[in-house]
């Protein structure tokens, strides 16, 4: 049976970071956290189910995957974020796959909980992502948000069954913060890469988002937090655009 090693980067994630280990202790054979120094009991509490924490500086979320991952005892990897937790299928699926590893990295399919509400459609589920891997078949890439681990055009990916649970925002106000944050991040990102826009872009993609989100991707089954979530996402569309639009205003009017 290979070993696993179970890696997380964390901050002031005391609220999380029980739920998040006591899910992965049955199939860990290592627990290594990368912590920015958190002031909270994010570190005691980690500590407390064996984990080994290393502090450090914030330097990216990508250069802190990689760093955490590089300082794993064993090659086979399942990467987590505090505010996520196995369930007991994916638990399952992953002792399984300690016995019969095939491919070089797996998806699982992730579900959020928003704000006490499991979500199953708003464009949110299945929301994929390949978390469990062996080590130097990709590399973790990003840039400001929404860091993501690709494997390299030569490997091979499986599917794991079992949910990813993501227990994502407690109230709806961290939402709306959160996705302004992102908006001026994405924002950032296209300003960098050279991409421009327009009010009206602004404007139509938002609308899309939330058509898409809210009707092809049949938001309108979630109820009415659904309705909350598309709102909120297209909203956060704008805002990227918006803030891009505003960054060459800037730049024209200096």
């Amino acid at each position: 049976m290979i070993k696993l090693s179970v890696i997380l980067i964390t901050l002031n994630e005391e609220r999380n970071i029980k739920r998040c280990l006591s899910s992965v202790k049955e199939v860990a054979d290592e627990i290594l956290i990368l912590d920015s120094f958190s002031s909270d009991r994010t570190k005691e509490i980690a500590e407390s189910f064996g984990a080994r924490v290393i502090q450090k500086e914030f330097e990216g979320y990508v250069k802190a995957r990689r760093e955490v991952e590089s300082l794993a005892s064993y090659e086979y990897i399942l990467a987590i974020d505090a505010d996520e937790a196995l369930s007991e299928e994916l638990q399952k699926d992953i002792l399984e796959l300690k016995k019969s590893w095939k491919y070089e990295g797996y998806y699982v399919p992730r579900k959020t909980n928003y704000c006490g509400q499991w979500i199953n459609h708003s464009g949110w589920y299945p929301d994929r992502k390949l978390r469990v891997y062996k080590r130097g078949s990709g590399e973790w890439a990003g840039k400001y948000v929404h860091e993501k681990y690709n494997l390299f055009l030569s490997k091979t990916a499986g599917k794991l069954s079992g949910d990813l649970h993501h227990y994502s925002y407690y109230k709806e106000e961290e939402h709306w913060a959160r996705a302004d944050k992102y908006a001026r991040l994405a924002a950032m990102e296209l300003f960098e890469d050279g991409k421009k826009t327009s009010v009206f872009q602004a404007y139509f993609n938002s609308i899309i988002k939330f058509l898409r989100d809210y009707v092809k991707n049949l938001g309108i089954l979630d109820g009415k937090k659904g309705f909350i979530i598309c709102k909120i996402t297209a909203w956060g569309t704008y805002q990227k655009y918006m803030k891009l639009y505003q960054m060459y205003k800037n730049i024209e009017n200096s």
